[in-house]
This record gives C-alpha cells, structure tokens and sequence, in this order.
C-alpha cells in the first residue's frame, strides 16, 4: 500500500471499520468518504481499495516497531 507522508497518524482509539480492532490504514475513497481498517483487513481487501481511493495511509509498519523486544 502507499503510504501517505503527511496525513494525520491514526490513534489508538481509531478502529478498523470491519472488525473493530485499532486501525492501521485510513483510505480516502474517490467519493470523497473515509473507511479505517486494522493491518489484516487492509491487506486482505488492499487491491479492491485501490480501485476506489484517492488515498490510502498505511501505518502497519509500526505492529514490528511497537511490540516489546522478546527476552
């Protein structure tokens, strides 16, 4: 997915349109509407969503780089 460089960061209280979990991926949709999803459902309809946005900001990067260092 292309990610935006200067859109807003999703939050922890963003959630994922479709499964409720934190969102990971904002998409703008050409219709002018807005749909978040958490990095598993972003991926799995990642091709049908470029289909229909303007913009699609993905910070999924960041489960890698949150997650504590195992011991």
């Amino acid at each position: 997915m292309n990610q935006t460089l200067n859109a807003e960061e999703l939050l922890a209280t963003d959630r994922c349109d479709r499964c409720g979990a934190q969102a990971y991926v904002r998409v703008h949709l050409n219709s002018g509407g807005e749909l978040m999803f958490c990095a598993h459902h972003g991926h799995e309809y990642d091709s049908a969503l470029r289909q229909v946005a303007a913009d699609i900001h993905d910070e999924s990067q960041r489960l890698n780089n949150d997650a504590p260092a195992a011991e």
